[in-house]
This record gives structure tokens, sequence and C-alpha cells, in this order.
């Protein structure tokens, strides 16, 4: 359920990407004078008088008696003046490279007037001298300042990394996020206060402080925080939950504390989290303890959203698909004490769903999204958003002014079952093998009555599967009856007694057949409650460490006695499967070999191509889910 447009086309404030010379005139320029000026100082430091003598020479010249008068400046350097006319003297300048403690001896002796002072800087020289260094201060702390706004923010670490989305973007709004109802219900309200707060505070109602959505990747959790900002007009700050840590102890609690802040000076706006899980979860249930980063940040937060009050008119919005995993302290009133789920779609959400995002490609007439919605149940937004762009690309290689149904059905397998693999090289023997497995599997559709409709059946291989039938739900159902459970285990057996039937044994192919019908028939047992033996007990508590996140083991919780008890009435069920499987193909092992020869020739045949070849009648269209794997 996602946006059709582009969200890399949505704007954002213009921030400077970096460092470049139509950008940055004025610190070119600023390093071009610093370079000036450290070199003025440079020459002028280098470029003595013209008037200086070294000390010999001045030792020379008194040893002479010519000198009529020094003058002494600091112990380290003399001016002094030969005699000559008064009118004109000529003085000249000495730096006395060593302590010489006969100087002033020999000075009185050949009568030389001795004076001495401090030398004199003039104010030009200590301009010159201190410019470069200011310069060079200056031109610092502007780098520090453009780096500091630039992209990496190498200076920035305790800055809040959100992207705020401004009002003059392309909005987007509740029409524009298909299906949702509920959702988008609930969240009215929070658009309603943002609207209008007084409407609230006056009869003394308190709007959520914040909101948690809940639900599977691809769902449009996003897109439904984006469309409230936009109904309600009102700025958008997006942050990931991963976002908040680093590897710098007290990073991620001083980003907690900007982005609030951010939010308090932008006021009315939307603070939005996605993936609060990445920084959210139960505290101690890792391996640092109570003092890491992660449990740091997350106290930081818990303290803002207590701090944060409904008439600041900042809403905070996060997301997450494993609510299971959070800290009970996030999920207490006032802080998210409002959870709502964000569900997969569908039949009907599917078909709108689809319809926005192929509004954006040419369709021809032949496409019919009420079939496409019935052939994709289980898939989100993001899976329905793939399919079209997919088609789209299917329909460009071949050249196509317009998308056409055989683009979606082909799009479809390939986002479902992987793509086509039609150059692999299968000897023939081995591909009449895996059309009698197949045609296994389809003509057990057609005698079994609680099974769903065939779609097509296949010997084309796709991914790891030589061959494949596919069975779509004629309507959407959110729960299985035990007789649709018990036909879904024979079609899966259906290959294996193919096989069996044709070659007197069976191939490694039937491997994911068996496993899927063991699973079938052991959670009837031990969850569902479909055993005659042991009636409605749950069987086995799965464990789930909390800080792996994934279900890695089965709690016993039952004797041996009753575990073998569980494996005979798991056997029996299959077993009884098994046999029933064996009396139909039996039955109807003419249909099975002309199905299978048909397959070899044609490679893929739809239902009403079956039905055709085996003269049965012909039934109403169906759609997808249920895959069959060789």
């Amino acid at each position: 359920m996602n946006n059709p447009s582009d969200p890399n086309k949505e704007g954002r404030d213009p921030r400077p990407a970096g460092f470049n010379f139509g950008n940055n005139r004025f610190a070119f320029f600023f390093l071009v004078a610093l370079i000036l000026m450290f070199a003025l100082l440079f020459f002028t430091n280098g470029n003595r008088s013209s008037t200086e003598k070294p000390y010999s020479v001045f030792l020379s010249y008194l040893a002479q008696g010519s000198i009529q008068s020094v003058k002494i400046l600091n112990e380290s350097e003399i001016h002094w003046t030969l005699k000559g006319s008064p009118d004109a003297p000529t003085t000249f300048t000495t730096i006395i490279p060593y302590r010489d403690n006969n100087l002033m001896g020999e000075l009185e002796a050949k009568g030389v007037q001795i004076s001495g002072g401090e030398r004199s800087v003039s104010p030009f020289r200590i301009f010159i001298e201190l410019i470069p260094w200011v310069l060079g201060f200056l031109f610092i702390w502007f780098m520090f300042r453009q780096v500091q706004g630039n992209g990496n923010k190498a200076f920035s670490f305790g800055k809040s990394r959100a992207k705020r989305y401004t009002d003059s973007t392309k909005r987007v709004t509740f029409g524009d996020v298909a299906g949702q109802t509920e959702a988008k219900y609930e969240l009215s309200e929070i658009v309603d206060f943002l609207k209008n707060p007084a409407k609230f505070t006056r009869i003394g109602a308190k709007i959520p402080t914040g909101v948690l959505l809940v639900g599977m990747p691809g769902t449009g959790k996003t897109l439904l925080a984006k469309a409230i900002a936009g109904e309600a007009n009102v700025s958008y700050f997006h942050m990931s939950g991963s976002d908040f840590v680093e590897m710098f102890v007290g990073v991620g609690a001083s980003r907690v504390r900007d982005l609030f802040e951010q939010g308090r000076k932008n006021a009315p706006c939307i603070l939005f989290i996605d993936e609060l899980d990445a920084v959210g979860r139960t505290r101690g249930a890792g391996y640092g303890g109570g003092h890491d980063e992660r449990e740091q940040t997350l106290n930081q937060m818990l303290v803002e959203m207590d701090g944060f009050d409904s008439k600041d008119g900042v809403i905070i919005l996060a997301a997450t698909n494993r609510p299971d995993v959070l800290d009970p302290a996030l999920l207490r009133p006032g802080r998210f004490d409002r959870q709502v789920v964000v569900d997969m779609p569908d039949i009907k959400e599917r078909e709108a769903i689809l319809r926005i995002h192929a509004s954006r490609v040419p369709l021809a007439p032949d496409v019919d999204f009420e079939r496409l919605s019935r052939a994709t149940p289980g898939s989100s937004g993001a899976d329905l958003a793939n399919l079209v762009n997919e088609a789209a690309l299917f329909a460009a290689r071949a050249n196509k002014e317009a998308v056409a149904m055989a683009d979606f059905e082909e799009a479809r397998d390939k986002v479902l079952l992987g793509i086509a693999r039609r150059s692999r090289v299968i000897s023939p023997e081995e591909k009449l093998a895996t059309a009698y497995h197949e045609a296994g599997h389809a003509l057990l559709h057609y005698y079994l009555k609680n099974s769903d409709p065939l779609h097509k059946v296949t010997v084309i291989p796709h991914g790891r599967a030589l061959g494949l039938a596919l069975s779509l739900p004629e309507k959407e159902t959110y729960s299985r009856r035990k007789g649709w459970l018990v036909d879904r285990i024979k079609i899966a057996l259906g290959g294996f007694v193919a096989e069996e039937l044709f070659y007197g044994e069976t191939t490694t192919g039937t491997k994911n057949d068996i496993e899927q019908a063991t699973e079938i028939a052991r959670k009837m047992v031990c969850e569902w409650g479909m055993s005659d033996v042991f009636g409605p007990v749950a069987f086995g508590q799965e464990d789930e460490p909390i800080f792996l996140g994934k279900e890695i083991a089965r709690h016993k919780d039952y004797s041996e006695e009753t575990a073998r008890k569980i494996d005979a009435e798991v056997h029996r069920i299959l077993m009884d499967c098994l046999t029933e499987t064996r009396a139909i193909l039996s039955e109807h092992r003419d249909q099975l070999t002309l199905l299978a020869e048909s397959l070899v020739a044609r490679e893929t045949l739809d239902d009403r191509e079956v039905r055709e070849l085996l003269h049965l009648p012909l039934p109403d269209t169906g759609s997808q889910k249920q895959i069959d794997r060789v």
C-alpha cells in the first residue's frame, strides 16, 4: 500500500550536499586571502634592511675608532653611527650573535656614546602579523560550520538525523492510501486534533501522546504516517530507529533530545519513528546488561515522551512489525497509548491498490484487476507495487505499447515462484517423471470437494522447483476447515502417489510435498484440536528468545507416552490421506496419463485447457495461491 509517486521526488528542506566552488565562493576567496597574508608576513620577515652589518664588521669599525655612537636594544641588537658629517650621519644595525662581556669596556675605551632603549614595533607590523592567524581561525570556523551542514554531519554526532518533509512538497493524503478503512478512521482523530485542538481541550479530552502502527512489512505504515501529515497540512519528521544508536556512548540519547526539541520548535508537527523495535526492545534482554547504548537511548525516549504535553501540538507516530518485543514502558498509557493495526489487504483492497499503482502505466483492454486481486492473496501493498512494476518491465522487453494481462500473469509467477528457467536442460525421461508428478497434484483438484480450483499446471522450472501446480481460492478465507486441510494433504501427496503408480518408486522431488503434508497433520493434532483421539488440546509451547526474535524451539510440556500417541495420530492421518489419494488416482489413471503426456508436449496448461482435455465441465473463473512444488 505504497504511494504511487516516487518517494525520492518528495521535497525536503534544502541542505548543502557538499563543498563545491559554485556554492562556496566566499570560502575560496577566504583561503586565497589567507595564503596571501602568510606570504606577505614571510617576505616581510625575510627581507632585512640593507643597512644591517655583520657583528664582525661592527667590531672592525670599533677597533678603528670610526664609531661615533651606539644604541643597544634588548641586549641583542645594536644601532650604531659612524663618525662623519653631523648633517648626514650613517647609521647601521647589527645583531649580537652571542653575549660579549668585553663589549662595554671596548666601547668606553674608544669614547663611543652609549645609549639604550626598548625596540619599537610599528602598529602596521603588528597588524600584518596578526591578520593571518585571525583569518586562519575564521576559515577553520567557517569550514566547521560547512561540515556541520553537510550530509555526513561529521561534527554533529548528537544531532537528530530526522528528515523533514515540508508543506511545499506533493502532499500525501488518505486518498492515496487504498483500503485500511479502520486504520484511517482511527488516525483521522489525530488529524482532527492537529487541525482543531480547541475542540478536544474545551471538553477536557486529551489526544494520545503516541500512536503505534503495527503491521507486517509492506502494508503501508510509513505511507499512513505521511498521509496524516498531509491531511493535517503540518510538518513531518521521519527518522528510523536504527539512526539513534551509534558506537559512541550517549549519542543516541542526545539525538532523541534533539529530535523532540525540533518537534517543539516546529509544532504543530508529526514525529515519525520507523522500525521502533530497533531501539525500543525490552531492556535487559541483550548481552550488554542495563547500561548499553541502546538502553540509554530508550531511557531517554521514555523521559522525553513523559515530558510531552498534548497541548504542544506534537504527535509521535511509530511503526513496527514486532510489537511483542517492545519494552512495556513504551506501551503504557501516556506514551504509545494507542495501537493501530495496519493489516494485510483483503481482495477488494488489493484491487484498489493495483489500480492505484497501475495508473502510472498504459494498460491493455484485457487487464482484469478483479482476477489479479483474487490471484494474489496474502500479498502486501509493497508486493503489489512490485508486481505492477515487473509487469511493466516484461511489457517493455517485448516492445509493447501497453501492459497486457499476460504480462501481469508472468510477473505474478516471477514474484511468487521465481523466474521461469526455460534454459535448463532436462532429459526427456526426467521431464516425463515431472509431468506425472505435477499431473498427480493437478488431477486431485477436480475430485476433492473441499479443494480450491486449479489455476494452472506447468513443467517449466521456476526457482528450485522442476514444475508446479497452482490452485486459486474462489473467495477470501481467514480460517480453514478440517475438510480443506485433509484435502490439502491429499493434494500434497498426489505427486508421491503418481510417481509410485507409474514407476513403482518415488524420487527426491517429493521432499517438499511430504514436509508440507506432515506439517499440516501435526498442527491438526497439536494446535488446532482436529484429532478424534486427543480432541481440543494444544501440545507444546513455542520458546522464543526475545533478543533473537525467532522461533527456534518448541517446549515439550507433555509425557513420552503422549508424544508417542501424537506421532501415531499424525501417522494415521497421513496414511489415511495416502490411501484415499491412491484410490482416486488409480481410478482415473487414464486421465492422469493423458494429462502428463499433454504437459510434456505443451509444458503449461491452465484450468480451462485441462477441463477441455479431460472433458470436464467448465467452471467459473478462478484465482491463485497454493503452490505444489516438486
